[in-house]
């Protein structure tokens, strides 16, 4: 056995899993949700909100086309700290921008370079954990890193946006609010890129491939995505699909529209919330009941398998819809009422979205778990891109018969459930069901 030495404890995990995905989750949620706010707050319609802000959740789609070329060009570690560095200065051009006459083409622009840099980190970062730690460590720390990139909602959707409403307030001008909110963030990943590469490892297996075959890993990847297709009969694929693709179809738009709700005055069929409010109770509430959702499903699947907890789990995320229902017909609720519909609509999110997660995981097992894995998780960033006529269809109807349709199409929640459920012989013996 090796000493250990000052240098080997430096590089405890626990001095870099929490910061490594800390900074993985913060990207995705100024992508996908702070810009939603921010945009809402300099007057963008809420049509133009939920296109653009859909598109830019494009390189999450696609990243799984990429992944091998991380993984055989540079060093892990490398990919990890230059992405990291990437999303700095994509922060700060933001921040920068937002005072300019053209700040919407600007931002969208820089936004999606931020997400294109954000998904190629995702895979350094899920490689580099793998590469860094042995089996044992692996399974200890999962818990930890899926904490902290929780954290990260919290703080991205909370102190962030009540710090953009408290500068709006004082300051009396949005632009320059968001743009200090940005260079907030930007200042933080410039200090995480010191930070990390003094304290992440350099695993001996964290190596550049120099002599690889490049036309194999090609040919590997092709192959990949063909037995992705093919390794299960084609109604079980074509079921599997659809459950990808449309059990979150209700809240892929829901997630666009719920900001603008809570922000939109009350003549306009909003609930008239400040920025701050918003950041409270969506970005601190409601994260808090979607964790709590997450945690408190992820213990009913442990004890009785994803085939029990698939239709009830389905139901909580059809069910809770009806909240935004509530609310937008309810005479002036109170912010208390606010707080707790979106804590019961978000608690019934994570507890419905665990049996989403626990079949990406059966659907993704045996030869090529990895790759498999990786475009299970492109598709699910597909089904969020179907919510960006959200805002249009809103415009058009209003926020009442907008929630109502919403709750409308639950219907695809359910029957995709129930379509998988029959279809994939979920628990059934040599299933092989995921606990």
């Amino acid at each position: 056995m090796k000493p250990t030495t000052p240098s080997t404890r430096r590089r405890s995990p626990w001095t870099w899993i929490p910061t490594l995905y800390f900074a993985q989750g913060l990207p995705y949620v100024a992508v996908m949700t702070i810009s939603v706010i921010m945009y809402k707050r300099l007057g963008l319609s809420n049509t133009d909100i939920a296109l653009y802000t859909g598109w830019l959740g494009l390189p999450w789609v696609i990243k799984p086309f990429w992944s091998p070329f991380v993984d055989i060009v540079r060093t892990k570690r490398w990919w990890t700290l230059t992405m990291q560095a990437v999303i700095a200065l994509a922060l700060a051009g933001i921040a920068f921008s937002l005072p300019t006459p053209f700040y919407v083409q600007f931002t969208l622009a820089v936004f999606l370079l931020m997400g294109l840099a954000s998904a190629t980190h995702d895979i350094a970062a899920d490689g580099f954990y793998l590469l860094a730690l042995n089996e044992h460590d692996q399974s200890f720390y999962v818990g930890i890193r899926s904490t902290f990139y929780r954290i990260a909602m919290v703080v991205g959707q909370g102190p962030l946006v009540i710090l953009a409403g408290l500068l709006e307030t004082t300051t009396g001008d949005i632009p320059l609010a968001w743009s200090v909110v940005f260079v907030v963030l930007s200042a933080f990943f410039f200090l995480v890129v010191i930070y990390h590469h003094w304290t992440l490892p350099r695993p001996p297996v964290d190596t550049e491939h120099r002599h690889t075959d490049v036309r194999g890993i090609v040919q590997g990847f092709a192959d990949a995505f063909r037995t992705f297709f093919t390794k299960r009969r084609p109604l079980e694929t074509a079921a599997a699909l659809a459950f990808m693709l449309l059990y979150r179809f209700p809240e892929a738009q829901l997630t666009k529209i719920i900001q603008p709700f809570l922000l939109d005055p009350t003549d306009r069929g909003g609930l008239g919330l400040s920025t701050a409010q918003v950041g409270l109770t969506y970005g601190t509430v409601g994260v808090i009941g979607l964790t709590l959702g997450g945690i408190i499903g992820g213990m009913a699947a442990a004890r009785g398998g994803l085939r029990r907890w698939l239709t009830p789990m389905a139901w909580s995320m059809s069910l809770t819809c009806l909240t935004f229902v509530y609310l937008s017909y309810a005479p002036a609720p109170s912010l208390l009422t606010v707080n707790l519909c979106v804590f019961v609509e978000q608690f019934g999110y994570g507890f419905g979205f665990t049996a989403y997660m626990l079949f990406l995981i059966h659907f993704s097992d045996g030869p090529y778990k990895t790759s498999h894995y990786a475009i299970c998780t492109g598709f699910m960033a597909l089904s969020m891109m179907l919510g960006m006529m959200a805002g249009w269809l809103q415009e058009q109807i209003g926020y009442r018969h907008f929630f109502i349709w919403t709750v409308l199409c639950c219907v695809t929640t359910i029957g995709t459930a129930l379509l998988v459920k029959s279809a994939s012989g979920l628990g059934q013996k040599g299933s092989g069901e995921t606990n």
